[in-house]
């Protein structure tokens, strides 16, 4: 897929999704480049042996990997392919203790920023998401995961 990168030119990147909802995903992402709303990175996590941490740590944004839910035993909407997180540093997985477990992600901790990348309440990247029934991490009471998208739940 191409996308806009923080460099303002587009590159290609991958994203792997389950069958039911790639049209929402190149929905959604033909509306960011038309944008051009800047990604980071996009690779599949499997550059990162899939280890969610590293991925994240690389501000890459992702979609499919086999883990289970952040502090859970069940799995991830991303283990099925319905969950995309974008640009994880700039959007990062805030803890109900206000903590953030990557040190380079901390000054976006708190919304809003504005800042390239950013995903805020009410914006045109949530509304993108929301109007094919989409789920935002953002709105999540307690934990705030500003950088997920999911279909069907959390």
């Amino acid at each position: 897929m191409t996308y806009w990168g923080f460099d303002d030119r587009p590159h290609i990147g991958e994203l792997v999704v389950h069958e039911d909802v790639a049209d929402d995903v190149v929905t959604v992402f033909r509306r960011l480049y038309g944008w051009r709303w800047p990604i980071y990175r996009m690779e599949l996590v499997d550059v990162y042996k899939g280890d969610d941490f590293d991925s994240i740590d690389a501000d890459n944004t992702s979609a499919f990997n086999c883990r289970p839910a952040t502090g859970s035993s069940s799995w991830s909407r991303h283990a099925y392919g319905k969950a995309i997180d974008i640009n994880p540093r700039e959007n990062p997985y805030v803890s109900s203790d206000g903590s953030v477990a990557h040190r380079n992600a901390r000054k976006f901790a708190r919304r809003p920023v504005d800042a390239p990348g950013v995903i805020n309440p009410g914006d045109r990247v949530v509304k993108a998401f929301a109007r094919l029934g989409w789920e935002w991490g953002g709105y999540w009471s307690g934990i705030k995961d500003y950088q997920h998208f999911s279909k069907g739940g959390g």
